[in-house]
């Protein structure tokens, strides 16, 4: 019933799965480069010009619109849109649907500067526990202190 559209000047490197549509179909629009070893799944849609790297995946019924540049190793689950000018870090991991031009990272993908703010957190969370334990620990010890000060007044 369903069947795969390929479009004028469409490059589809090696191990390339494109799954026929259940019903309608599945396109790939004019322009557009994949890389080598990518699934696309059934329903999918990938706008003009797009570029997907190596080794990604995009589940069923998912809407790439045109000149979206996604790195190698990006997952996007299905049943979502990706608007015009998205891009995507690699090993990005794509769960919600994006506004025009976004840029996303990590997995769930954030918007890329403020997964580098966390990130930068994230670097510092042993040294940032061990600073908290201490903490508790002198608060123990003050808190213990004004007990004693107060039963002995």
């Amino acid at each position: 019933m369903g069947n795969v559209v390929i479009e004028d000047d469409v490059e589809i490197g090696a191990n390339v799965v494109i799954d026929r549509a259940s019903l309608g179909s599945t396109v790939i629009r004019q322009g557009t480069k994949l890389d080598n070893l990518i699934h696309i799944a059934h329903n999918v849609e990938v706008g003009k010009n797009s570029a997907i790297a190596a080794q990604s995946g995009i589940a069923g019924s998912t809407k790439i619109g045109n000149d979206v540049l996604m790195g190698g190793q990006v997952g996007i689950v299905g049943h979502i849109h990706i608007a015009d000018g998205t891009q995507i870090q690699a090993q990005s991991g794509v769960t919600t649907s994006t506004k025009e031009n976004a840029r996303l990272y990590g997995s769930p993908a954030l918007e890329y500067t403020k997964y580098l703010r966390s990130y930068a957190v994230f670097r510092n969370l042993p040294a940032l526990s061990s600073q908290l334990n201490d903490l508790q620990q002198r608060l123990k010890s003050i808190e213990k202190e004004i007990k004693q000060l107060l039963a002995n007044s």
